[in-house]
Formats: C-alpha cells, sequence, structure tokens
C-alpha cells in the first residue's frame, strides 16, 4: 500500500466508524431506497446498497480497507493525485460515490465531467495549486450536501466532515505563503 493511500484510509475511516443500521439512511437498505430490501446497515463506510450481497455486520477492517483500495482509491487514481487532493477525493468519493467525485473534480478543472480520472484530467489537475484545488472541491461538496433533502437530518456531520477532510488534506501541502513560526531565544 501507498503512504498516500494509508494517510487517505486512516482519515476517512474515522469519520466513518463502525456498525449502524439507521432506517432513516437509504445506503443502509440492500435496495438503496428506505424501506426497499434488507436493512443489513452500513460498516467502516461499506453499505447494503452498494455491496448488497456482503455480510456488512460481520466486515473485518481489513476487508473494508481492501474494498476502499480496490473501488474508490484506485477508480479515483489516487495514486496519481497530488497527496491532499487524493486524501479529498477519496473520502467524497466514499462518502458520496466514486462518479460524484470524480466529475466534481473534473468540472472545477474544466474538463469534461465523464466520471473516469484520466490523462486528461489528471493534467488538468497539475495546472491547479494544490491548495486551491481543496478549496475549490470542498466549497463544491458543501453545496452539494445542503442541496440534499437529508441535508436536515444527517447534515451537520456532513458539514463536520467536510471541514476536518480539507483540514487534512491542507496539511498535505502548506501555504508557502504563511509566515514562518518566530523562535524565541
Amino acid at each position: 500500500m501507498s503512504p498516500a493511500f494509508d494517510r487517505a484510509f486512516a482519515e476517512t475511516i474515522g469519520h466513518e466508524g463502525g456498525f449502524q443500521d439507521s432506517p432513516l439512511d437509504r445506503g443502509n437498505w440492500t435496495g438503496g431506497r428506505r424501506g426497499k430490501g434488507d436493512l443489513r446497515g452500513t460498516k467502516y463506510g461499506i453499505s447494503a446498497m452498494s455491496y448488497p450481497d456482503l455480510d456488512i455486520a460481520g466486515l473485518t477492517l481489513a476487508d473494508a480497507k481492501a474494498i476502499y483500495r480496490r473501488d474508490y482509491w484506485d477508480r479515483v487514481s489516487g495514486d496519481d493525485l497530488p497527496d491532499g487532493v487524493a486524501l479529498f477525493v477519496f473520502d467524497y468519493a466514499v462518502n458520496s460515490g466514486v462518479a460524484r467525485a470524480a466529475m466534481a473534480l473534473q468540472r472545477i478543472v474544466g474538463v469534461a465531467d465523464d466520471g473516469v480520472i484520466g490523462p486528461i484530467t489528471l493534467a488538468a489537475v497539475n495546472r491547479w495549486p494544490a491548495r486551491n484545488l481543496i478549496g475549490a472541491l470542498y466549497s463544491e461538496r458543501g453545496r452539494f450536501y445542503r442541496d440534499l433533502s437529508t441535508f436536515p437530518v444527517f447534515g451537520k456531520g456532513w458539514t463536520k466532515r467536510n471541514r476536518a477532510v480539507r483540514q487534512a488534506a491542507l496539511v498535505l501541502h502548506p501555504d508557502p505563503h504563511a509566515a514562518a513560526p518566530k523562535i524565541h531565544m
């Protein structure tokens, strides 16, 4: 595993936590809608909606990490993005879907939003200062959350997560214009 993936996984898993099966969360249902299919829940961010045949309650952390790598990190080209951008896009993909996260990134950098982060998207990303891109992703994700009908129920947690992920991503790209700390002798 790459250090960038390990860092992103640690950040994201800290927000996803353990098992929950709130009937209000459509992701907890195998049919992807409240009351449709079986209520199997979500564990480590792995939902019954996305993985209807998986034993969610029995999922191990190692299982979740392998799924995250294969189905999220690799699909957003995490190893090819600047570390902080990769962390942010990865967390966004886990929380809201790979295509949504990829298309948000693509719209921000001004390329066709086909949901696949390939050479054209990566070239456009590399023309942006990472800190600016992280800020733009943070703003876009916040707008997306506010537009959801479930924002009154889950919005406080989503907003907190968005801020925390932005901060974790920015730490990986220090501000070159920030004043150096004063050393008193």
